[in-house]
């Protein structure tokens, strides 16, 4: 899981993706999450994103409107509340937890 990313484009350069992290096949799938008025540039997700994508390595991104930076896992009222299910359905999705049974 990838929270609130920092460093992985560079923005003197419009938002590069970041020369020294190396995307390839063997990169390991992530969960990025981020909110769109974190003072971090949402950036930083979006190019991560689009590289693991062309990498054809297991990515699932979310974005929330608000949040802010520093939330983790505590509750708030805001929608980025949600994301610790989302991960947990995430890895279900990609066989890293077992499937729930059905009900």
């Amino acid at each position: 899981m990838i929270v609130y990313p920092g460093y992985l484009a560079l923005a003197e350069q419009n938002f590069a993706a970041n020369p020294e992290i190396h995307v390839t096949e063997k990169t390991p799938p992530a969960f990025i999450v981020q909110a769109e008025n974190d003072p971090v540039h949402v950036e930083n997700s979006t190019v991560y994103f689009l590289a693991l994508k062309n990498a054809k390595v297991p990515v699932e991104m979310h974005l929330y409107a608000e949040g802010g930076h520093g939330y983790g896992l505590r509750p708030t009222a805001l929608p980025v509340t949600t994301w610790p299910k989302s991960v947990e359905t995430w890895l279900r999705t990609i066989s890293m937890l077992p499937a729930l049974a059905p009900k």
